[in-house]
């Protein structure tokens, strides 16, 4: 009765032993399975947003070598670096806002009580920026061309202005 007992408890053992390793044999091919399905669609994802990303900034001064180029001067002196230049053309944009009775590079007169200023400003390339303004009831976006002058101040003058019906 004792050596059936341990026959019958050994060949349980056994069973367990033999389902337990099936369980996590497979288990650990599933899971490998399903990480290299995730981890593709990942890539996928991160490629489509790249590409997005990529597309929206083709028109801008990071991107063109040829609007980079055009601030090299030969002059080592007058050299203007991109990644300075975009601040700057923003900043003395965006101090225009200071204005009482807005910013004049909108394109527009003040309607109502509040004056129109510019929120977001991109430059596209060495002579062109996009802008986006408000008065907090109205907003329109505005193209800019802009200016480098030898004392190092910007000028800007409005191409064309877009005031959006409310």
């Amino acid at each position: 009765m004792k050596k059936s007992l341990f026959l019958y408890l050994f060949i349980l053992a056994v069973l367990i032993n033999i389902f337990t390793y099936m369980y996590y044999s497979k288990k650990m091919l599933f899971d490998e399975t399903r990480f290299e399905a995730t981890n593709t669609k990942l890539k996928d994802s991160l490629m489509a947003v790249s590409t997005k990303y990529d597309d929206a900034n083709y028109f801008s001064l990071e991107n063109n070598q040829n609007a980079q180029n055009y601030f090299d001067s030969g002059d080592s002196k007058k050299f203007i670096p991109y990644e300075k230049l975009i601040p700057y053309v923003k900043e003395k944009l965006m101090d225009l806002n200071e204005n009482p009775k807005g910013n004049p590079f909108t394109g527009q007169d003040q309607i109502g009580a509040q004056k129109f200023i510019i929120n977001k400003a991109k430059v596209l390339n060495h002579r062109w920026i996009i802008a986006d303004y408000s008065d907090g009831e109205y907003w329109g976006e505005v193209l800019l061309k802009y200016f480098i002058n030898e004392d190092e101040t910007v000028t800007f003058e409005v191409i064309q202005s877009l005031l959006y019906q409310k």
